[in-house]
C-alpha cells in the first residue's frame, strides 16, 4: 500500500514515537500532580504502566527513533522517571547484550539471568533459593527489581574498586536529575518521594522486567535463543512490541510500529528459525510459570 506524502513525512520524523513520548510525560505529570486525590490502587497500576512504558521508550531510542537528531533523542528519554539506572549506562549495557553470539552467557551477556555452574556450587542455600524463585513469574515481579538493583550495586562498586571511574560522571548527573525529580514530586506536587519509590518506581520496574521474563533461553543455535510472546495490544503497546523479541533481534533498528506487521507477514519463517520458542501471551506464561521456574538458573552448556 502506497503512503501519502503527509503519512510518509509523519513516519520519517517518527511521529508515532513522538505521540508515545508526549502521552507518557503528560499522563505522568497528571498522575503526580493530582496524587493527593487518587487512591493507591489507582496510582500504583497507572504509575507502573507509565514507568514500564517509559523504559520501553528508552529502549526504542537506543535502536530506532532515528527521525530526530541524536541530542534530541537523548533529551526526550533522559528524564529518570524510573529512578534506577542512568540512561547512558543502560544504552551502553544494552548494546553489549545485542551481540547474539553472547546471548544468555553469564558474565558476558549483560542481561543474562543464568549463572555459571561453578558460581552456583559456591552459593549458599538462601541465594540459590532466591535465584530459583526469580525464575518464576511471581518471583520476577516481587523480588526481581531488588535482585536487579543488588546486582547493579555489586557491579558498579566492583568497577570502582578495580580503579575504573568511567561511570561515576554518569552517576553524578543521574543523582542530580533524581534529586530534581524528587523535589518536583515532593515539594511541588506533595507526593512524598518514598511513596513514589514504593508505589510507582518499584512496581514500574517489576512490570518492565515481566517483558524479559522469558525472552531469552540457552540454546546451541543462537537463533533459537530469542522468543516471541504474542500478547494483546495492551502489552504490545506497553513494550512497544518488543515482546515479539525475535523480530527485534533480527532487525534491531526496525521501528516499534512496524514490528507487528512484519511479524504477521513472516510468522512461520520466524518461528521455524527460533525453534518455535513462542507463547500465546502473558496469561499463558502465568498459568505455566507463576510459581514454577521457567528454567534453571544454572546455564546448561557452560
Amino acid at each position: 500500500m502506497r503512503m501519502g506524502p503527509l503519512r510518509r513525512k509523519f513516519r520519517q520524523i517518527d511521529g508515532p514515537t513522538w505521540i508515545v513520548a508526549l502521552v507518557i510525560y503528560a499522563l505522568w505529570f497528571l498522575l503526580v500532580w493530582y496524587n493527593a486525590g487518587l487512591p493507591w490502587w489507582v496510582i500504583t497500576p497507572a504509575g507502573a504502566y507509565l514507568l514500564a512504558w517509559h523504559f520501553s521508550l528508552q529502549h526504542e531510542a537506543i535502536h530506532a527513533f532515528r527521525g530526530v537528531p541524536a541530542w534530541l533523542r537523548f533529551a526526550v528519554v533522559f528524564p529518570p522517571l524510573g529512578l534506577w539506572f542512568p540512561y547512558p549506562l543502560y544504552r551502553k549495557s544494552h548494546s553489549t547484550h545485542h551481540r547474539d553470539v553472547n546471548l544468555t552467557i553469564p558474565g558476558v551477556d549483560t542481561e543474562s539471568y543464568y549463572v555459571r555452574r561453578a558460581d552456583w556450587q559456591r552459593m549458599g542455600p538462601v541465594k540459590r533459593a532466591l535465584l530459583t524463585f526469580n525464575q518464576t513469574m511471581a518471583g520476577r515481579l516481587l523480588i526481581g527489581p531488588a535482585l536487579r538493583l543488588w546486582i547493579l550495586v555489586v557491579r558498579e562498586t566492583g568497577r570502582v574498586r578495580q580503579g575504573d571511574y568511567s561511570h561515576l560522571p554518569h552517576w553524578a548527573v543521574h543523582a542530580v536529575a533524581v534529586a530534581l525529580l524528587f523535589w518536583f514530586i515532593s515539594s511541588v506536587c506533595g507526593f512524598p518521594w518514598w511513596q513514589y519509590c514504593l508505589l510507582v518506581a518499584y512496581p514500574g520496574l517489576s512490570l518492565g522486567l515481566l517483558r524479559a521474563f522469558t525472552e531469552h533461553r540457552a540454546a546451541e543455535n543462537s537463533q533459537e535463543r530469542t522468543a516471541a510472546v504474542e500478547s494483546n495490544a495492551v502489552f504490545g503497546v506497553l513494550y512497544l512490541y518488543n515482546n515479539l523479541h525475535v523480530v527485534h533481534h533480527l532487525k534491531p533498528t526496525m521501528a516499534w510500529y512496524d514490528i507487528p506487521r512484519f511479524y504477521r507477514a513472516n510468522r512461520d519463517e520466524l518461528l521455524k528459525s527460533n525453534g518455535h520458542f513462542v507463547y500465546a501471551g502473558y496469561g499463558e506464561l502465568a498459568k505455566r510459570y507463576l510459581f514454577v521456574p521457567v528454567f534453571s538458573p544454572v546455564h546448561p552448556t557452560l
